[in-house]
């Protein structure tokens, strides 16, 4: 009779079995996508954590192709919403209106579900709509239901938002609430492709029209991933420092030092601490590795924590940005 296996076997045989999931998935999304791979991986550990994305980009760097790509590949009901000022709440979450209850004798008010009820939600360039319509998401995004006519209608799981954002044309938007900002578990940036990418997505994309990834996995299969991600354990040094790093951030903060202090109007808070660790788990099980280091958080923090930043005013005039804070922080603290 053969012997059990260890603890550490059966971590190892989960981890790899991961792995091969993920590279699976990531073979179908490079059929789509030429390049970009932190991107794609940064995507990935948004969804793995069942967290919530905004993307930064200009136009024409394949942000909606590579969020509908994912929804296939993980074969997700997708839902897109174009952002614009007259863009009501109504328009994202649904609306009553008088029809015919089949249960009912009488017309009753009957709920007609908005696109936010869908597994992943492309909200296309947010910053465009009025806040009173960006709130309505934050419903959404916070609480995973909404609310119509006092009745709250709970959302499907899984369920991600993301979002897209045009860092170049701001004429006519609405700055994102830092409150909204902070459901974000990432602000992930998208750069221009090498020379040698951008022929490849000529070629691919003026011969033909473009296919969809296949389905690799099905909700269940998906949740199970979820699941593992979760469980993976985290260490108390590693989650210590995930805190002390959030903490060097806030202005004031014993733990701040002078560039903190003299730069930073807000820094990030304990969701950061939160995000940084949750992200860590999936930075380290898609590196093939059963727990994450301080190394993983170090890997994650500036897409984590560089919108979680708001800088002052001397800030801006010496052109010190968020980035440049982050980078400082992972300088000044320690390991």
């Amino acid at each position: 009779m053969p012997a059990p296996e260890s603890p550490a076997e059966l971590a190892r045989e989960r981890v790899a079995a991961f792995s091969d999931r993920v590279r699976t998935i990531r073979e179908q999304l490079h059929r789509v996508v030429i390049g970009q791979d932190a991107t794609i991986d940064q995507l990935l550990t948004c969804a793995m954590t069942g967290s919530h994305a905004l993307l930064v980009g200009v136009p024409g760097l394949a942000k909606t192709l590579m969020v509908k790509a994912l929804a296939s590949a993980f074969d997700w009901k997708f839902s897109r919403v174009q952002f614009t000022p007259d863009l009501m709440p109504s328009d994202i979450t649904g609306y009553e209106l008088l029809g015919r209850d089949p249960q009912a004798a009488a017309p009753a008010m009957v709920f007609r579900p908005g696109p936010v009820f869908a597994n992943l939600v492309l909200a296309d360039e947010i910053n465009r709509a009025a806040p009173k319509t960006q709130s309505a998401l934050l419903e959404a995004m916070a609480e995973r239901h909404v609310t119509v006519g006092g009745r709250t209608h709970p959302l499907e799981d899984p369920f991600l938002v993301v979002a897209t954002q045009n860092p170049i044309e701001q004429e006519g938007t609405y700055p994102l609430p830092e409150a909204q900002l902070d459901r974000f578990m990432m602000e992930i940036h998208i750069d221009y492709p090498t020379p040698e990418q951008e022929e490849e997505i000529v070629l691919r994309t003026t011969g033909g029209a473009v296919q969809m990834p296949n389905a690799i996995l099905d909700r269940a299969a998906f949740l199970e991933l979820r699941d593992l991600v979760l469980a993976v354990p985290v260490a108390r040094s590693v989650a210590s420092y995930a805190v002390r790093l959030c903490g060097a951030s806030r202005p004031g903060d014993s733990r701040a030092d002078r560039y903190v202090n003299d730069y930073v109007a807000w820094g990030a808070g304990p969701r950061g601490s939160q995000n940084l660790v949750l992200a860590s788990k999936a930075h380290a099980l898609l590196q093939g590795r059963t727990a994450p280091t301080v190394d993983d958080v170090r890997a994650v923090a500036l897409p984590i924590l560089r919108h979680r930043m708001i800088a002052n005013h001397r800030a801006i005039g010496d052109a010190v940005g968020a980035p440049a804070i982050v980078t400082h922080l992972l300088k000044a603290v320690a390991a």
